[in-house]
Protein backbone atom coordinates (compact mmCIF):
# COMPACT_ATOMS: atom_id res chain seq x y z
CA UNK A 1 0.00 0.00 0.00
CA UNK A 2 3.13 2.31 0.34
CA UNK A 3 1.98 3.27 -3.47
CA UNK A 4 0.52 6.40 -5.18
CA UNK A 5 -3.06 6.20 -5.49
CA UNK A 6 -5.59 8.36 -6.77
CA UNK A 7 -9.30 7.77 -5.64
CA UNK A 8 -12.17 8.85 -6.36
CA UNK A 9 -15.22 8.13 -3.85
CA UNK A 10 -17.91 8.29 -6.43
CA UNK A 11 -15.96 5.15 -7.69
CA UNK A 12 -15.95 3.29 -4.64
CA UNK A 13 -19.68 2.47 -3.87
CA UNK A 14 -21.04 2.81 -0.32
CA UNK A 15 -21.53 -0.15 1.71
CA UNK A 16 -24.71 -1.14 3.44
CA UNK A 17 -23.64 -1.49 7.05
CA UNK A 18 -27.42 -2.05 8.48
CA UNK A 19 -30.34 -0.06 7.16
CA UNK A 20 -29.57 2.91 8.74
CA UNK A 21 -26.00 3.23 8.44
CA UNK A 22 -23.75 2.84 4.78
CA UNK A 23 -20.06 3.38 4.73
CA UNK A 24 -16.80 4.38 2.41
CA UNK A 25 -13.05 3.77 3.62
CA UNK A 26 -9.86 4.00 2.53
CA UNK A 27 -6.60 2.50 3.94
CA UNK A 28 -3.15 3.31 3.53
CA UNK A 29 -0.40 2.14 5.26
CA UNK A 30 -0.58 4.78 8.49
CA UNK A 31 -4.11 5.66 8.47
CA UNK A 32 -7.87 4.86 6.94
CA UNK A 33 -10.31 7.46 5.88
CA UNK A 34 -13.77 7.03 6.13
CA UNK A 35 -17.27 8.73 5.21
CA UNK A 36 -20.53 7.66 7.03
CA UNK A 37 -24.24 8.07 6.06
CA UNK A 38 -26.36 8.01 9.24
CA UNK A 39 -30.17 8.09 9.14
CA UNK A 40 -31.68 10.04 11.97
CA UNK A 41 -31.85 7.15 14.99
CA UNK A 42 -28.94 5.68 13.66
CA UNK A 43 -27.47 4.10 16.92
CA UNK A 44 -23.42 2.91 16.35
CA UNK A 45 -23.22 0.19 19.81
CA UNK A 46 -21.07 0.99 22.64
CA UNK A 47 -17.12 0.04 21.59
CA UNK A 48 -13.53 0.75 21.77
CA UNK A 49 -10.50 0.31 19.34
CA UNK A 50 -6.70 0.76 20.00
CA UNK A 51 -7.36 3.27 16.49
CA UNK A 52 -7.14 7.35 17.79
CA UNK A 53 -10.09 8.57 15.76
CA UNK A 54 -11.21 12.00 14.59
CA UNK A 55 -15.01 12.65 13.70
CA UNK A 56 -15.71 15.69 11.39
CA UNK A 57 -19.40 15.86 11.09
CA UNK A 58 -20.53 17.55 7.61
CA UNK A 59 -24.08 17.76 7.67
CA UNK A 60 -26.57 16.47 10.54
CA UNK A 61 -25.45 16.02 14.20
CA UNK A 62 -23.88 13.37 16.23
CA UNK A 63 -24.39 12.81 20.03
CA UNK A 64 -21.62 10.48 21.60
CA UNK A 65 -21.85 8.78 24.42
CA UNK A 66 -18.74 8.19 26.95
CA UNK A 67 -18.58 6.84 30.12
CA UNK A 68 -19.15 10.02 32.01
CA UNK A 69 -20.60 12.53 29.57
CA UNK A 70 -22.80 12.78 26.55
CA UNK A 71 -21.09 15.21 23.50
CA UNK A 72 -23.29 16.57 20.66
CA UNK A 73 -20.97 17.28 17.84
CA UNK A 74 -23.17 19.28 14.42
CA UNK A 75 -21.73 20.07 11.52
CA UNK A 76 -18.87 22.14 10.90
CA UNK A 77 -17.20 20.49 14.40
CA UNK A 78 -15.24 17.76 15.08
CA UNK A 79 -14.58 15.30 18.15
CA UNK A 80 -10.96 13.77 18.68
CA UNK A 81 -11.32 10.40 20.07
CA UNK A 82 -8.36 8.44 22.14
CA UNK A 83 -7.16 5.23 21.61
CA UNK A 84 -9.58 2.83 23.57
CA UNK A 85 -12.02 4.64 25.04
CA UNK A 86 -15.33 3.25 25.24
CA UNK A 87 -18.11 5.53 23.43
CA UNK A 88 -21.10 5.35 21.44
CA UNK A 89 -23.04 7.51 18.63
CA UNK A 90 -26.47 8.07 17.55
CA UNK A 91 -27.25 10.07 14.93
CA UNK A 92 -29.92 12.97 16.09
CA UNK A 93 -31.23 14.14 12.43
CA UNK A 94 -29.70 12.38 8.85
CA UNK A 95 -25.67 13.31 9.55
CA UNK A 96 -22.31 12.64 7.15
CA UNK A 97 -19.40 12.25 8.60
CA UNK A 98 -15.61 12.24 7.80
CA UNK A 99 -13.53 10.13 10.46
CA UNK A 100 -9.65 9.36 10.38
CA UNK A 101 -8.29 6.30 12.38
CA UNK A 102 -4.91 6.16 13.18
CA UNK A 103 -3.29 3.19 13.04
CA UNK A 104 -5.73 1.91 9.97
CA UNK A 105 -8.95 -0.45 10.90
CA UNK A 106 -7.46 -3.23 10.23
CA UNK A 107 -10.78 -5.07 12.06
CA UNK A 108 -13.08 -3.12 8.92
CA UNK A 109 -10.35 -5.10 6.49
CA UNK A 110 -10.92 -8.16 7.73
CA UNK A 111 -14.89 -7.42 8.14
CA UNK A 112 -14.56 -8.09 11.69
CA UNK A 113 -17.11 -5.20 12.44
CA UNK A 114 -20.46 -6.83 13.15
CA UNK A 115 -20.80 -4.00 16.05
CA UNK A 116 -21.89 -1.28 12.86
CA UNK A 117 -23.50 -4.67 10.96
CA UNK A 118 -26.29 -4.82 13.83
CA UNK A 119 -24.25 -8.27 15.07
CA UNK A 120 -22.96 -9.43 18.40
Amino acid sequence: MNTLRHLKWSDLGWEQMNPLLDRQFISTQSLTVARFALKKGCVVPRHQHQNEQVTMVLEGALKFGMDDREVVVRAGEALCIPPNLPHSAEALEDTRVMDIFAPPRADWAQQADAYLRGKK
